[in-house]
Protein backbone atom coordinates (compact mmCIF):
# COMPACT_ATOMS: atom_id res chain seq x y z
CA UNK A 1 0.00 0.00 0.00
CA UNK A 2 1.32 3.41 -1.00
CA UNK A 3 0.91 6.09 1.47
CA UNK A 4 0.95 9.95 0.69
CA UNK A 5 -0.05 13.30 2.48
CA UNK A 6 -3.42 15.36 1.24
CA UNK A 7 -0.61 18.11 -0.49
CA UNK A 8 1.21 15.80 -1.84
CA UNK A 9 -1.49 13.80 -3.59
CA UNK A 10 -1.10 15.91 -7.04
CA UNK A 11 2.21 14.64 -7.36
CA UNK A 12 1.25 11.28 -8.34
CA UNK A 13 -1.29 12.54 -11.83
CA UNK A 14 -0.78 10.30 -14.37
CA UNK A 15 0.74 7.32 -12.59
CA UNK A 16 -0.15 3.93 -11.54
CA UNK A 17 -0.65 3.62 -7.59
CA UNK A 18 -0.89 0.55 -7.10
CA UNK A 19 -2.50 -2.78 -7.16
CA UNK A 20 -4.94 -4.28 -4.54
CA UNK A 21 -4.78 -7.78 -3.30
CA UNK A 22 -6.90 -10.46 -4.99
CA UNK A 23 -10.33 -11.08 -4.02
CA UNK A 24 -12.27 -14.45 -4.78
CA UNK A 25 -15.65 -14.15 -6.08
CA UNK A 26 -17.89 -16.93 -4.65
CA UNK A 27 -21.43 -17.81 -5.16
CA UNK A 28 -22.27 -16.93 -1.17
CA UNK A 29 -21.13 -13.03 -2.58
CA UNK A 30 -23.16 -12.98 -5.34
CA UNK A 31 -26.07 -14.75 -4.00
CA UNK A 32 -25.66 -11.75 -1.02
CA UNK A 33 -25.34 -9.34 -3.68
CA UNK A 34 -28.08 -10.18 -5.79
CA UNK A 35 -30.44 -9.94 -2.40
CA UNK A 36 -29.16 -6.55 -1.92
CA UNK A 37 -30.48 -5.66 -5.16
CA UNK A 38 -33.45 -7.40 -6.21
CA UNK A 39 -31.09 -8.49 -9.11
CA UNK A 40 -31.70 -12.02 -9.75
CA UNK A 41 -30.96 -13.04 -13.20
CA UNK A 42 -30.65 -16.76 -13.35
CA UNK A 43 -26.60 -16.32 -15.02
CA UNK A 44 -26.19 -15.09 -11.55
CA UNK A 45 -27.91 -17.36 -9.00
CA UNK A 46 -29.07 -20.20 -10.72
CA UNK A 47 -25.98 -23.07 -10.41
CA UNK A 48 -27.42 -26.14 -11.87
CA UNK A 49 -29.12 -23.86 -14.95
CA UNK A 50 -25.60 -22.51 -15.58
CA UNK A 51 -24.25 -25.35 -15.96
CA UNK A 52 -26.31 -26.38 -18.68
CA UNK A 53 -26.44 -22.83 -20.38
CA UNK A 54 -23.66 -20.90 -19.80
CA UNK A 55 -20.14 -20.87 -21.13
CA UNK A 56 -17.66 -22.31 -19.20
CA UNK A 57 -21.06 -24.31 -17.09
CA UNK A 58 -20.55 -21.32 -14.51
CA UNK A 59 -22.62 -18.06 -12.70
CA UNK A 60 -21.43 -14.95 -13.34
CA UNK A 61 -20.51 -11.83 -11.15
CA UNK A 62 -23.17 -8.88 -11.56
CA UNK A 63 -21.31 -6.68 -13.53
CA UNK A 64 -22.35 -3.95 -10.66
CA UNK A 65 -20.86 -6.33 -7.82
CA UNK A 66 -18.09 -6.15 -10.06
CA UNK A 67 -17.92 -2.44 -9.36
CA UNK A 68 -18.63 -2.10 -6.21
CA UNK A 69 -15.57 -4.11 -4.99
CA UNK A 70 -13.65 -0.50 -5.97
CA UNK A 71 -13.82 1.38 -2.68
CA UNK A 72 -12.85 -1.85 -0.65
CA UNK A 73 -9.84 -2.18 -3.42
CA UNK A 74 -8.58 1.09 -3.71
CA UNK A 75 -8.23 1.08 0.17
CA UNK A 76 -5.72 -1.61 0.22
CA UNK A 77 -3.64 0.66 -2.83
CA UNK A 78 -3.71 4.26 -1.47
CA UNK A 79 -4.13 5.33 2.47
CA UNK A 80 -3.98 9.32 2.27
CA UNK A 81 -2.92 10.96 5.22
CA UNK A 82 -4.58 14.11 6.63
CA UNK A 83 -7.93 13.54 5.28
CA UNK A 84 -11.28 13.78 7.67
CA UNK A 85 -13.07 11.79 4.76
CA UNK A 86 -13.87 11.29 1.50
CA UNK A 87 -17.50 10.58 -0.91
CA UNK A 88 -18.28 8.64 -4.22
CA UNK A 89 -18.72 11.46 -6.50
CA UNK A 90 -19.69 8.84 -9.55
CA UNK A 91 -18.50 8.03 -12.51
CA UNK A 92 -17.07 9.48 -15.41
CA UNK A 93 -17.25 5.91 -17.61
CA UNK A 94 -17.70 2.46 -16.88
CA UNK A 95 -17.47 -0.18 -19.14
CA UNK A 96 -17.44 -4.72 -18.51
CA UNK A 97 -15.35 -5.96 -20.55
CA UNK A 98 -15.22 -9.67 -19.46
CA UNK A 99 -17.33 -11.97 -17.49
CA UNK A 100 -16.26 -12.94 -13.88
CA UNK A 101 -16.58 -16.58 -13.60
CA UNK A 102 -17.62 -17.54 -9.68
CA UNK A 103 -14.39 -18.68 -8.53
CA UNK A 104 -12.44 -16.49 -9.83
CA UNK A 105 -9.90 -13.89 -8.66
CA UNK A 106 -10.21 -10.25 -9.07
CA UNK A 107 -8.22 -7.59 -8.37
CA UNK A 108 -7.74 -3.55 -8.95
CA UNK A 109 -5.45 -1.47 -10.86
CA UNK A 110 -5.35 2.34 -9.90
CA UNK A 111 -3.97 4.59 -12.20
CA UNK A 112 -4.73 8.65 -10.74
CA UNK A 113 -6.00 10.77 -13.54
CA UNK A 114 -6.53 14.00 -11.59
CA UNK A 115 -6.66 15.46 -8.37
CA UNK A 116 -8.00 19.10 -8.02
CA UNK A 117 -8.36 21.39 -5.62
CA UNK A 118 -12.39 22.03 -4.56
CA UNK A 119 -13.49 24.05 -2.15
CA UNK A 120 -12.18 22.65 0.92
CA UNK A 121 -11.07 19.66 -0.46
CA UNK A 122 -9.95 17.68 -3.70
CA UNK A 123 -11.58 15.84 -6.39
CA UNK A 124 -9.06 12.91 -7.46
CA UNK A 125 -10.41 11.04 -11.07
CA UNK A 126 -8.64 7.35 -10.93
CA UNK A 127 -8.95 4.92 -13.88
CA UNK A 128 -9.62 1.46 -12.11
CA UNK A 129 -8.99 -1.57 -14.03
CA UNK A 130 -10.89 -4.33 -12.43
CA UNK A 131 -8.29 -7.38 -13.82
CA UNK A 132 -9.59 -11.20 -13.52
CA UNK A 133 -6.39 -13.66 -12.73
CA UNK A 134 -5.10 -15.39 -15.35
CA UNK A 135 -7.18 -13.63 -18.57
CA UNK A 136 -5.76 -11.20 -20.20
CA UNK A 137 -8.82 -9.10 -20.82
CA UNK A 138 -10.18 -6.48 -17.46
CA UNK A 139 -13.26 -7.31 -16.41
CA UNK A 140 -13.83 -4.03 -15.97
CA UNK A 141 -12.55 -0.46 -16.59
CA UNK A 142 -13.86 2.83 -14.83
CA UNK A 143 -13.25 6.52 -14.41
CA UNK A 144 -14.01 6.92 -10.97
CA UNK A 145 -14.78 10.52 -8.91
CA UNK A 146 -14.03 10.66 -5.34
CA UNK A 147 -13.73 13.88 -3.08
CA UNK A 148 -11.81 13.80 -0.29
CA UNK A 149 -12.01 16.91 2.55
CA UNK A 150 -9.27 17.67 5.22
Amino acid sequence: MKTISFEELPTLVGQEIGMSDWQTIDQDRINKFAEATGDHQWIHVDVERAKKEMPGGKTITHGYLTLSLVPMMGAGILRITGVSRGINYGCNKVRFTNMVTVGSRVRGRQKLLSADARSGGMQMINEFTIEIEGQERPACVAETISLIYK
